[in-house]
């Protein structure tokens, strides 16, 4: 049997359909209602060949703190790239980028 997990995302909109407060749960961790500022969710579309992706930040979300979510999800990426794909030279290209980018938005010393 197969076991299943079911992963929740929850925000509530202004009158301008901005998110003011985003949540999520994921029952299998057993996280529920945690707050966030801001997620990035990529899935894909193997029909069409195609990433689909959702983007969604709260008015609190300070830019300081979008460079560092930005910074730590690019690094997780090239992680995951290398498992994925065994391509450890492209990850170290990409973990380059990541430094390259800490060192311009001044996130490292």
């Amino acid at each position: 049997m197969n076991k299943k997990s079911t992963i929740e995302i929850n925000v509530e909109l202004d009158e301008e359909n901005i998110p003011e407060k985003i949540s999520w749960s994921a029952d299998h961790a057993g996280i529920k209602d945690q707050s966030s500022k801001a997620l990035l969710l990529s899935v894909w579309d193997s029909s069409n060949k195609e990433a689909l992706k959702m983007d969604l930040w709260t008015k609190k979300m300070p830019v300081d703190e979008m460079k560092l979510f930005f910074h730590q999800t690019l690094y997780s990426l090239a992680e995951t790239y290398k498992i994925a794909t065994n391509d450890e030279k492209m990850a170290a290209a990409m973990h380059d980028f990541c430094d390259y980018f800490a060192e311009k938005n001044e996130l490292i010393d």
